[in-house]
């Protein structure tokens, strides 16, 4: 399954993680893998626009995803130039037409996400208008063959935790995994990188590690795709987005099971959940490897 991802997780990347020593539950000496963040400021042709803590992989990925989510750039705008330095945790995006955000940034406010995420008052424009593909489907064998594909990926998670992941995927195969400290900047993303690849969202899959908010729900809608899944649970709100907007929406992901609760005419059971069993406890989100291995 992982032969098809075209961009996949690197935990051996000396950049995103650190060790660090200290004591485990019996007073005893420990080494662990700690996951690292650092801030990243985004400016778009010449205005600052935000600054971002991340662990500081795909940075141009990240800034044209959040601009787009943002409503910040068109997804016909030219981008003349993405500038990255990394010493200064700067990436400057430059554009083809005139840009003037000062409105937005006044009305900028802190969402639900974790991480210092930001969102704007008008986050919502043109939400109403986005019309999903109504053939769209999800069949649970996809469902569960992606949850184990996904959960046996090498990943950040595993090796120091402490960080969300998500997959942009089709049918039963993830194409693109991303991760960072925050649910909101791994989508951004998968919605950076699509807008590069100029890769559709009508016949995509999301899958997040994390809790299905209003925030997740915009996005997922922005970005054009119909179906979206998480291992975490819902918000009322993210439910009453999704379910006007016509998304799919899956949660408390594990092994066999899942609670569907907008959309869900686009599921197909052609899959026993029987067959499937429970989920390792070595893939449940809450641990690390370090974790697990020091438990009890």
């Amino acid at each position: 399954m992982t032969d098809a991802l075209r961009v996949r997780p690197d935990p051996s990347d000396p950049r995103l993680t650190r060790r660090v020593t200290g004591l485990d539950q019996h007073g005893q000496p420990i080494e662990v893998s700690v996951t690292v963040e650092r801030p990243l400021t985004l400016y778009l042709n010449g205005q600052e626009i935000v600054t971002m803590m991340t662990i500081g992989d795909h940075p141009e990925d990240l800034a044209l995803g959040y601009l787009l989510n943002q409503g910040m750039l068109r997804p016909d705008d030219d981008i003349t130039a993405i500038d990255h330095d990394e010493d200064l945790g700067v990436v400057v995006v430059r554009t083809g037409r005139v840009t003037d955000h000062e409105e937005k940034l006044r009305k900028k406010t802190l969402t639900s996400g974790c991480a210092q995420g930001t969102a704007f008052g008008d986050l919502m424009e043109g939400f109403s208008q986005v019309r999903l593909p109504q053939d769209a489907v999800l069949r649970t064998s996809w469902l569960y063959g992606l949850l184990r594909g996904i959960n046996t990926l090498p990943t950040l998670y595993l090796e120091a935790g402490a960080i969300h992941g998500c997959a942009l995927c089709k049918a039963d195969q993830p194409i693109v995994y991303m991760e960072d400290v925050g649910r909101h900047n791994a989508v951004d993303k998968i919605a950076g990188w699509m807008f590069r690849e100029r890769e559709a969202g009508a016949d995509k899959i999301f899958y997040t590690t994390g809790r299905l908010t209003s925030e997740m729900v915009i996005k997922t809608v922005r970005m054009g795709i119909p179906i979206l899944i998480s291992r975490s649970g819902f918000t009322a709100w993210g439910v009453e987005l999704a379910r006007e907007a016509g998304l799919t929406l899956i949660g408390r992901c594990k092994g066999s099971r899942f609670i569907a609760l907008a959309g869900e005419g686009r599921i197909v059971f052609d899959a026993d959940p029987r067959r499937d069993g429970e989920e390792s406890p070595r893939h449940w989100r809450k641990n690390s490897r370090e974790a697990e291995s020091h438990a009890g």
